[in-house]
């Protein structure tokens, strides 16, 4: 039996607290995209057969925690890696529930996603692939996670306390400079704990306020233009317990595209996607090609090179369904 599994990217906004001062630390905030996507097929084999060692590294984790032999894994498309799209999660699960439905098994991705190293500090990842939309995770208790992550597959992926469709009329502008890759693994982690190390307490108050009082409402009523305003504002907060760590309120030299592509009336938000290097914009349907020109002048006008797409949201999980 094969199976085929597609699912989209997420944008990562930041999180709602990284100080220890706070009972519940990270709480993280994005948004499922329809595209760029991961599609593979998997099908039974009595050992890993894969393109690269990242999706043999998955299917292996994968395997032993569903205690069968192996899989032969087809990559067809792929999100951009260590791009700020969540590529590594979205791998992952698909390999996971790809192996478990190849078995006649149902994929449980939240209870293997510890296993599979994924959901240890932002859960946004794990709910876009089960539901799509824009999701809110509950966090961790503080005082088991501290600065560190427990070993892995000793953690309980984030709940989601919030998850909501995204108006199918919005669409997000991705910016992707070539530039060097966002931080990821041990460099990932080392950053992490330099950042919540030294976390102001005070600004995860804004940042509660921002949420609560002004993006969800602003969502639930689609009104876009406040929506924008109030997930840049986040992402600025965010940009505040980060910037010694990377440099700046954005990474250098992302803010330079940010500040560009904000002086354009074609968007009504932009920031960074988790480490980046991605920049998003917010528009709508009836602004896709104006924006799209004006993200291709803001990596100009920084001296840039890279990929600009504009994509619609995802407001449903990865699909699993018998490959052909």
């Amino acid at each position: 039996m094969a199976t085929r599994v597609s699912t989209g990217a997420r944008l990562h906004f930041g999180f709602l607290n990284l100080s220890l001062a706070h009972e519940r630390l990270y709480g993280g905030l994005g948004v499922a995209l329809d595209e760029p996507r991961t599609v593979l097929r998997v099908e039974r084999a009595d050992g890993i057969d894969a393109p690269d060692e990242e999706t043999a590294a998955y299917a292996r984790r994968a395997a032993a925690h569903l205690d069968v032999p192996g899989a032969r894994i087809e990559v067809s498309s792929a999100i951009p890696r260590h791009a700020g799209l969540g590529s590594g999660t979205q791998l992952a699960l698909s390999v996971y529930a790809g192996l478990a439905r190849a078995y006649d098994l149902t994929p449980a991705p939240r209870e293997a996603a510890p296993a599979l190293d994924r959901g240890g500090r932002s859960g946004v990842g794990v709910c876009t692939f089960e539901a799509g939309g824009f999701v809110v995770d509950a966090g961790h208790p503080t005082e088991r996670f501290t600065t560190d992550r427990p070993p892995r597959g000793q953690w309980t992926v984030p709940g989601t306390v919030a998850r909501h469709d995204v108006p199918e009329g919005w669409r997000f502008v991705l910016a992707t400079p070539d530039v060097g890759p966002g931080r990821s693994g041990d460099e990932e982690d080392a950053s992490m704990r330099a950042v919540v190390s030294q976390a102001e307490p005070e600004i995860a108050g804004e940042v509660g306020t921002v949420v609560l009082h002004r993006l969800l409402p602003a969502l639930l009523s689609a009104d876009l233009p406040a929506f924008g305003a109030a997930v840049a504002e986040l992402g600025r907060l965010n940009g505040a317990w980060y910037a010694v760590e990377q440099g700046g309120l954005y990474r250098p030299p992302i803010g330079s595209v940010v500040d560009e592509l904000s002086d354009s009336a074609a968007v009504e938000g932009v920031g960074q996607s988790s480490w980046g290097p991605t920049v998003w914009a917010v528009t709508d349907a009836g602004r896709t090609e104006t924006a799209e020109s004006a993200a291709r002048d803001a990596l100009d006008a920084a001296g840039l090179d890279g990929d600009v797409r504009v994509v619609g949201p995802r407001n449903g999980g990865a699909t699993v369904e018998p490959a052909e």
